[in-house]
């Protein structure tokens, strides 16, 4: 049996303990999520498409990631993934992006890691707010190693620190708009191994300026130009 240690996704997917009751486990969970996942590599964007997706494959591949029999309906998807924790399956599938990634950076190779906010479309909810998500993304492979729903009652940096509690930051170079150009953040990179790269813009005026005289060319007397003389 393949261990999930090994980083293969069916053995990681096989932990995620089974929302369903006795009675909907027709299919195996690890193959319903694998197929749910693949269909979204392939550029599938609802359940309906991710089962027409899987349902077209040769059988072959049916049996490869676990199905017994015909893959099911878009229906089975559907509520599978309404009673399925998101935060579970994002956890499962960030631990197997990692392991994708192979080995950890060193001091010779850093690996960079872009953190962002982005708002979901067609997500705001009557009297409410629309889904606003964080994200941590490999600049390399472009995956998303990690992403956290933002509290509407907090702000991207606070939400940034927790995020980044959930990966091993040594040897990463993160990166980031002037909006994560926050001390305690900064401090945080810097004390889990990392380092970072981040925008300074008017949002820390003293900061900006500060930078801002550094790259100034500095005052030498051999560097002033002599005034007119008197007439």
């Amino acid at each position: 049996m393949t261990n999930p240690a090994d980083g293969e996704l069916l053995a990681i997917l096989a932990t995620i303990p089974d929302p369903r009751g006795r009675k909907g486990r027709r299919h195996s969970l690890a193959a319903m999520l694998a197929a749910t996942i693949c269909g979204l590599l392939t550029g599938a964007t609802g359940c309906t498409a991710i089962a027409q997706w899987t349902r077209n494959q040769e059988p072959s591949f049916w049996h490869a990631i676990g199905f017994g029999r015909k893959p099911p309906t878009a229906n089975c998807y559907r509520s599978l993934l309404i009673d399925l924790p998101p935060e579970t399956l994002e956890n499962a599938i960030s631990q197997w992006a990692q392991h994708r990634l192979g080995e950890k950076p060193t001091a010779e190779k850093h690996r960079g890691v872009a953190i962002n906010g982005k708002t979901l479309c067609a997500t705001l909810q009557p009297h409410g707010q629309s889904i606003h998500l964080l994200s941590l993304l490999e600049h390399a492979s472009g995956g998303v190693l990690a992403q956290l729903k933002m509290n509407p009652k907090t702000n991207e940096h606070r939400t940034a620190m927790l995020l980044l509690k959930s990966l091993i930051v040594d040897g990463m170079v993160i990166t980031g708009d002037a909006m994560f150009c926050q001390r305690k953040l900064c401090q945080q990179i810097i004390d889990s191994g990392g380092d970072y790269l981040i925008t300074v813009k008017d949002n820390q005026p003293e900061l900006n300026k500060t930078i801002t005289s550094d790259f100034n060319p500095g005052l030498s007397p051999l560097q002033r130009t002599s005034s007119p003389s008197a007439a």
